[in-house]
């Protein structure tokens, strides 16, 4: 019951006024690929992304396919960040999967978030207003939203094959970076690309 009004009012305060960069990040409690209960508040003190993920979707297949989205995930755990892939699809719908599934996934993958989160209702990503797979979120050491957005710059072309993953403009990374040296993010809300998530 606890969990329920917690996610309910991370909802109505998306409603509200949507989520804002500079603000808290809405906090919340899911189960990972063990069955553990995770939440956004325990990582206080660290740096956290959010990855919004649909193994089915071609966009997040590229990303994986290329291990580009590996590569950023290793990046990031070397800097002590917590990365969180969150799965909102529902049940019977595209990039639903049980959690050991999402275990064989990760192995299969060669990924390394350091959880993997399950929303099939949905109501966290309502709550972050998440569209797309993927759809990224950067919050930082005191639980403030830093970044939101695409992984990179590619768009519609983030699926073909032609295009080299590798040379886009990685919105996250660099958001990171400009963290990491004292500044505030210079592109900090860009238009998230991907699949639309299978609510």
């Amino acid at each position: 019951m606890k969990i329920r009004i917690l996610m309910m009012l991370a909802v109505l305060a998306s409603i509200q006024g949507g989520i804002k960069n500079n603000g808290d990040a809405p906090n919340f409690i899911l189960l990972n690929q063990d069955n553990i209960e995770v939440s956004l508040d325990q990582f206080r003190g660290k740096k956290v992304i959010l990855e919004w993920t649909n193994h089915e979707c071609p966009f997040v297949k590229r990303h994986y396919d290329t291990e580009n989205m590996q590569s950023l995930q290793r990046e990031m755990a070397d800097q002590n960040i917590v990365w969180l892939s969150i799965i909102s699809s529902a049940p019977n719908k595209q990039g639903f999967v049980t959690k050991s599934e999402a275990q064989e996934l990760t192995v299969e993958r060669n990924a390394s978030p350091s959880h993997v989160l399950f929303d099939e209702d949905g109501i966290v990503g309502r709550s972050y207003d998440a569209k797309t797979t993927p759809h990224m979120y950067l919050i930082d050491e005191k639980g403030s939203l830093k970044y939101q957005g695409a992984i990179d710059d590619l768009g519609g072309t983030g699926a073909l094959f032609s295009v080299d993953l590798s040379l886009a403009k990685n919105y996250v990374k660099n958001a990171v970076t400009e963290l990491a040296n004292g500044l505030k993010v210079s592109e900090p809300k860009t238009r998230p690309y991907g699949c639309s998530i299978k609510y």
